[in-house]
């Protein structure tokens, strides 16, 4: 398989802007539609809370897949996209096919567990 190093790249950008657009809809919810001040029962408190709660939990996850794709970019301008930042081998195209982001090879990745962000 040829790898299509532009079209990646291309991929990346999009990947880039669109998280970017998602998480400033996230920071910038817009108004929640309510008006002057009152009381507010327990449950609409505590239901206010966990929307915040995850809507800080999706900016934090948002923050960290435009670190992913960033180190992805960076790597292009490095000269060193899509060489695994463990090993240094080769990552299948199939791989970067499906993941233009990907910075490790999937036996690295396998190794490092279900928890790494790469």
């Amino acid at each position: 398989m040829v790898i299509n190093f532009d079209l990646l790249h291309h991929r990346l950008e999009k990947e880039w802007e669109s998280l970017q657009n998602r998480l400033g809809i996230a920071t910038h919810p817009g108004d929640n539609g309510q008006v002057g001040s009152y009381s507010r029962s327990d449950d609409e408190l505590a239901s206010d809370n966990l929307e915040s709660w995850k809507r800080e939990m999706l900016k934090i996850r948002l923050r960290e897949q435009v670190a992913v794709v960033e180190r992805a970019m960076r790597k292009f301008e490095e000269g060193t996209y899509g060489l695994c930042d463990i090993c240094g081998q080769a990552i299948a195209p199939e791989r970067l096919e499906a993941l233009p982001w990907a910075t490790l090879c999937f036996n690295c990745k396998t190794h490092t567990g279900k928890n790494s962000k790469r």
